[in-house]
């Protein structure tokens, strides 16, 4: 069996990290979830993960700013953005950046499950993807 893949979530709205910790924890990520997104850089900048999965908007530092500086660190790291604030706009800049996905709330944590598996194919660590949930996260 491959390694686990190595998830950093980034959401400062607390309920979203209990959330999709379980569900992709249940893929077999190891997750490790962060709601202040200085602390989730300062981590990091100590450890590779295969996937960061972060709110856009967050106070402090943004989404985009976080990406900027995995891209910079980790250029392998996918990243994948997860929003409330859903704007067309907003998603093209990010995708026109590298962003790998963007997903707008309120999702399925499946939802999510789905486009990190997406981003274990492309890293050439594929998971399955078989344990399905319809709970939206909305937070």
């Amino acid at each position: 069996m491959s390694k686990p893949l190595e998830v950093l979530l980034l959401d400062d709205e607390p309920i979203v990290g209990r959330r999709l910790k379980p569900a992709l924890d249940k893929i077999g990520c190891r997750v490790e979830v962060f709601e202040d997104p200085r602390e989730a850089v300062a981590r990091i900048d100590q450890k590779e993960f295969d996937i960061v999965v972060t709110d856009i908007r967050m106070e402090g530092m943004d989404g985009l700013q976080v990406f900027a500086h995995v891209q910079k660190k980790w250029p392998r790291t996918k990243v994948i953005m997860i929003t409330g604030y859903a704007k067309i706009d907003l998603a093209r800049e990010a995708m026109g950046k590298g962003v790998f996905d963007f997903i707008a709330k309120p999702f399925r944590p499946d939802d999510l499950r789905q486009i990190i598996a997406n981003a274990a194919e492309e890293l050439g660590s594929p998971i399955y993807n078989s344990s399905m949930s319809k709970e939206p996260v909305e937070a």
